[in-house]
């Protein structure tokens, strides 16, 4: 059975204050590796685009999914695959927390979502089968969440200016029988650490790559 190669973690230039590389830049690196396919997961929090005021959320997520757009126009008729994800964090912490099964109308139909608990958005994910991944738990100043919360744990961050302690969140990934997933947590160039995460299925779509993680493991 052929395995697709995806990257999960990926920033970009357009959409992260921390990415230093344009997105079509970027993707073209993980064409010529032989990927599949990429998941954009730009940041999204009150930290990266501002809290709560009148009539500014269509302009936050426009500018939110520049980078995307960016990355889904830079592959033309290529059947490599730009899926929309993002990384959102709520307030209170430094926690960071991948999401899987997005699509635009979710962001414009849910105006702050950065401003919920971890717990609120957990329900939410609910009803939109939504698959949520703490990204990097054991890095400093991250601390692991409530795994009653989680579909998932990032067991591998390839990111080279932090130590993410991937053995720690492998291990607990494996106490709490959850998903573990791993990705570059590309922001620049150097970031490509050339692992992958291995899909069944070839998705269409941010739900159906949600669906296909979901199936593989079992949920």
């Amino acid at each position: 059975m052929k395995k697709y190669k995806f990257e999960m973690h990926f920033h970009t230039d357009e959409s992260s204050k921390c990415g230093k590389v344009p997105a079509k830049d970027s993707v073209k690196t993980y064409m010529a590796s032989g990927y599949d396919g990429v998941v954009v997961t730009d940041h999204f929090s009150a930290y990266e685009w501002g809290v709560p005021e009148p009539d500014r959320w269509p302009d936050i997520c426009n500018a939110f999914l520049k980078g995307y757009r960016a990355a889904v126009e830079s592959v033309g008729e290529s059947k490599f695959k730009v899926i929309l994800g993002m990384e959102i964090r709520f307030p209170g912490n430094d926690n960071d927390f991948l999401v899987y099964g997005i699509d635009e109308a979710f962001l414009y139909h849910h105006p702050w979502v950065y401003m919920l608990t971890l717990a609120a958005f957990y329900e939410l994910a609910k009803d939109y089968q939504l698959l949520i991944v703490q990204a990097h738990p054991f890095r400093d100043g991250c601390t692991l969440a409530d795994t009653a919360l989680l579909h998932g744990i990032e067991v591998f961050n390839g990111n080279p200016r932090h130590d993410s302690r991937n053995e720690l969140a492998r291990e607990a990934a494996e106490r709490a029988g959850v998903i573990a997933l791993w990705g570059s947590d590309f922001h620049r160039e150097g970031d490509f650490s050339g692992r992958y995460f291995e899909l069944e299925e070839l998705p269409e779509t941010s739900a159906a790559l949600a669906a296909i993680i979901r199936r593989q493991n079992g949920l």
